[in-house]
């Protein structure tokens, strides 16, 4: 994958491209998913405050601090393409999974309790028969992570229907 700047972001006919490059949330971990649940259990306010970030988000910030280091550590990032999306090891250059952008027929957005504190939730990036190519867990904001990779596959279609009309010609 190329690192070149292109006067469009990730606009390119003859190389990959990054467009975007994101980090999950410890609220797709299971310690994140616990303090989530446990900050949303009370709902119930107190000057527009739920009574359950009052006497639980303080005492209960080691281990939130403690699940954050760990998903730098040893968690995973992901690399948007303008042709594919990548799992990567959060440290270092080991690359998980690789997901042709147009192998993705629907995304799918999964938030569990645990992790509404967190806005945050899991996409499903499926294939035409609805199996699970991919997994996202913890992704910010995920309707709007899910909305960018769409417009980049359709963008990828749009790529390679031109390319083939432009070949089809000579």
């Amino acid at each position: 994958m190329t690192t070149k700047k292109t006067a469009i972001a990730g606009v390119s006919a003859s190389a990959e491209v990054e467009i975007r490059r994101k980090y999950p949330s410890i609220g797709g971990t299971g310690i994140g998913q616990l303090l989530g649940s446990l900050y949303e259990s009370i709902p119930a306010k107190i000057w527009g405050v739920k009574i359950s970030y009052l006497l639980f988000v303080l005492p209960t910030a080691p281990f939130a601090v403690l699940g954050y280091v760990m998903e730098k550590l040893t968690g995973e990032k992901w690399i948007l393409t303008n042709r594919s999306i990548q799992r990567w090891a959060s440290m270092g250059t080991r690359q998980i999974q690789s997901l042709t952008l147009t192998d993705v027929a629907e995304i799918a957005i999964e938030t569990t309790p645990g992790m509404a504190f967190y806005k945050c939730g899991t996409l499903h990036l499926q294939d035409a028969k609805g199996k699970t190519l991919m997994l996202l867990k913890g992704v910010n904001n995920p309707d709007i992570f899910r909305q960018t990779l769409l417009k980049s596959r359709e963008s990828r279609t749009q790529v390679e229907s031109a390319l083939a009309t432009i070949e089809a010609r000579h």
